[in-house]
């Protein structure tokens, strides 16, 4: 499950190949923010450690691995749209020696059937059930698919990485807020269930919510190379679809940081940091 759109972090549901370096920027996020998965994954409230997970809308791997690394004694049914995804995925798992604890799945969770994907003790979806085009069926198919007592983990991010002072650039302040809310009023309009209240709907599909939980992301960008490089992916793919949304002036400005050989690029900036929050909601079937 590919993002298609704006919203980065995407491991959606219904998209088959990737695009404009998605894969790549779906590495970068997983190495970004891999300390704030991992305090994710060690806050569910799980009465015993799973055998089973499905990692639903995997993407390139974040949750995955840092799902394995959490628990070792589980196995990953890893589920996405993608079969670049996919086999990029596999490949890691191999390079990783985990590849008998990995199985991938392609499949649309769009479509009406689901593919068999057993009775996993814990299901995972980060920033992919917003894009499901019935998420009320997508939550009761979930619910249904878990053992007893299994548990749901779905996690969606707040909205767009920032990553840009408040006044930069010096001749376009405040450009990024202007890039974000043309991109959020885009979004609306393509993805309804971005920065839903995933709990009622979790409730109306027979789970019973066990936590609720934002964790705010700041990080400071001096720290990681991969930070400047997430920050220009990033902002490309924004670019890519709200470019007839900006002003002429805007998008000059947006063009010349995202110049990676121009002295004013992203790139260059010594005061970058990625800023968002991360909600989970972890939900038990009966």
């Amino acid at each position: 499950m590919s993002h298609a759109h704006a919203h980065t972090p995407h491991r959606g549901a219904a998209h088959g190949t990737d695009r404009d370096g998605q894969a790549e920027i779906l590495d970068l996020d997983a190495e970004v923010l891999a300390e704030h998965t991992a305090s994710i994954t060690a806050w569910l409230p799980l009465k015993t450690g799973p055998h089973h997970i499905v990692d639903l809308g995997c993407g390139t791997g974040a949750g995955t691995f840092a799902l394995l690394d959490r628990f070792p004694d589980a196995r990953i049914t890893a589920v996405d749209a993608s079969a670049d995804h996919l086999q990029r995925l596999r490949t890691k798992a191999c390079a990783r020696g985990l590849e008998d604890r990995v199985r991938t799945v392609q499949a649309d969770l769009d479509e009406a059937t689901w593919p068999d994907l057993g009775s996993p003790d814990l299901v995972w979806a980060s920033a992919s059930m917003h894009h499901m085009a019935q998420p009320d069926s997508a939550l009761r198919t979930v619910h249904d698919a878990l053992a007893p007592g299994g548990l749901f983990a779905v996690v969606e991010l707040a909205g767009h990485p920032r990553f840009l002072p408040e006044n930069a650039p010096a001749d376009r302040p405040g450009l990024e807020e202007r890039v974000h809310a043309a991109a959020d009023r885009r979004q609306a309009e393509h993805l309804p269930h971005r920065g839903a209240d995933w709990g009622p709907m979790l409730t109306a599909a027979g789970f019973t919510i066990e936590g609720e939980r934002t964790i705010a992301v700041n990080i400071e960008g001096d720290r990681s190379e991969a930070i400047g490089c997430y920050a220009v992916g990033v902002l490309q793919r924004i670019r890519s679809v709200i470019a007839d949304r900006l002003t002429p002036d805007d998008l000059a400005a947006l063009d010349q940081l995202l110049d990676t050989s121009s002295p004013d690029s992203i790139l260059r900036r010594d005061d970058l940091t990625v800023r968002t929050e991360r909600t989970v909601w972890a939900a038990r079937r009966a």
